[in-house]
């Protein structure tokens, strides 16, 4: 089918992008261009969905054309910004994706599978482009001895949301689990810092370690850098900016050296202060330390963080839920300082979500987890496997709530879930 030709320059650089679409029909009695400009802009969880309504549809929602115009007609400001979530070992258990805005679901493919290693836990999932990567981890080797004992992971893997596809990358230097990773913006680089063999079913077991290193996409491959001050593992890693290109990377909590109680149970040492790593256009810095964030008997450990992001690319909003309430980071004074209280309490912390999007800070339970919210109403359903999300603006100081309920049947553990954000 031949289409009318359009004189308006978006059209013209449309067609003209994808010169082998011009004769496929996306909305009938539209020109192809409006129609690819109309479906780029719909959610990306019911893409694959709509990829069954035709062919056309099918071939334009497994395109790079979809991403290219969505890139270049949608400001990084109205990206859609996606939470990705992984149950369970992403090689056995899929990976999804929850949109917020749309409370609509899909899940990715399975990572590739190893036979010799299961289990996979505390891994690292952080996001960069239109890139979703998986690094180390901990996890049970059926070569190694003993067999009850974890095993820190150096395996890295990388999702393509355009090719819809896992790749197996380059391993890191050194494996490792329960450590800060982060993606530096505006660069091809991300970095990782700590870690051990930390495994959720082995308390205080385990190795820890301090080797910093730094992986260049564009090169595809892993470099060396300066180590921490001193060993930290279960550690949580974000970048602070100054919009002027000097960036730094924090690492901040973590556990270090155990002490045993009565000589045989092992308890963690957990750190109350952060180190600074800075990177700008002359390279990367050296690490200086920041002093006790808190003091003593003031809280046992750093709680769970969340990172709003400035958008004119000066420094972030650092968040920490401990307990039920939320409190935040004061980097002149160095102190956490109490923002908010959660409307409705839950009966277990440490088996909850929180994480940062769309400007916003989102505490997520489930309704008939060890972190159900404490409603009435809500226990009536107890075989549900609904999220319950109690969202704060910072900015508005208000609260909100909503219901939604993921694709999967069992409730999510959120000590062991693994949660990144990404804007698509």
């Amino acid at each position: 089918m031949n289409h009318p030709s359009s004189s308006s320059p978006s059209s013209t650089t449309l067609t003209e992008s994808n010169p082998q679409n011009q004769t496929l029909t996306l909305i009938p009695g539209l020109p192809y261009d409006l129609s690819a400009l109309i479906l780029a802009f719909l959610p990306y969880p019911y893409h694959q969905k709509l990829k069954s309504i035709c062919k056309s549809w099918k071939h334009f929602f497994s395109s790079r054309f979809l991403h290219s115009i969505r890139h270049k007609h949608i400001p990084n400001s109205r990206l859609s910004h996606l939470l990705c979530i992984f149950p369970q070992d992403p090689s056995v258990s899929s990976p999804y994706i929850f949109d917020p805005k749309n409370l609509a679901w899909c899940n990715l493919p399975l990572m590739p599978c190893n036979p010799h290693v299961y289990g996979l836990c505390n891994f690292a999932s952080v996001a960069h482009n239109s890139h979703l990567y998986v690094l180390g981890g901990s996890l049970f080797d059926t070569r190694s001895f003993p067999l009850d004992r974890p095993s820190p992971s150096r395996s890295s893997y990388r999702y393509d949301f355009v090719d819809q596809k896992w790749v197996c990358l380059p391993p890191m230097l050194s494996p490792r689990g329960s450590f800060a990773c982060v993606a530096i913006p505006n660069t091809d680089r991300i970095v990782v810092a700590g870690g051990g063999s930390r495994h959720t079913m082995f308390g205080a077991a385990g190795s820890r370690m301090s080797s910093v290193e730094m992986y260049d996409i564009g090169r595809n491959e892993w470099v060396a850098l300066d180590g921490l001050p001193r060993f930290r593992a279960g550690c949580v890693g974000f970048m602070a900016g100054n919009g002027e290109g000097h960036d730094e990377f924090w690492v901040m909590g973590g556990y270090g050296e155990s002490r045993t109680i009565l000589g045989v149970f092992p308890v963690d040492e957990y750190y109350r202060d952060a180190a600074v790593m800075r990177f700008d256009s002359d390279g990367v810095g050296k690490w200086h330390a920041v002093g006790d964030m808190w003091e003593e008997g003031e809280r046992r450990q750093l709680g769970r963080i969340a990172v709003v992001e400035d958008v004119n690319g000066g420094y972030p909003e650092i968040f920490m839920l401990d307990k039920n309430d939320i409190f935040r980071y004061n980097m002149t004074s160095n102190r956490w300082f109490n923002e908010t209280t959660l409307p409705k309490r839950v009966l277990d912390e440490s088996a909850v979500g929180f994480v940062a999007l769309n400007g916003e800070l989102h505490v997520m339970a489930s309704h008939n987890g060890a972190g159900s919210v404490e409603n009435r109403r809500l226990r009536r359903h107890k075989r549900s496997t609904s999220l319950y999300l109690q969202i704060y603006h910072p900015g508005k100081r208000t609260w909100r709530t909503l219901i939604t309920t993921p694709p999967f049947q069992q409730p999510l553990d959120f000590k062991t879930t693994v949660m990144c954000t990404i804007r698509f």
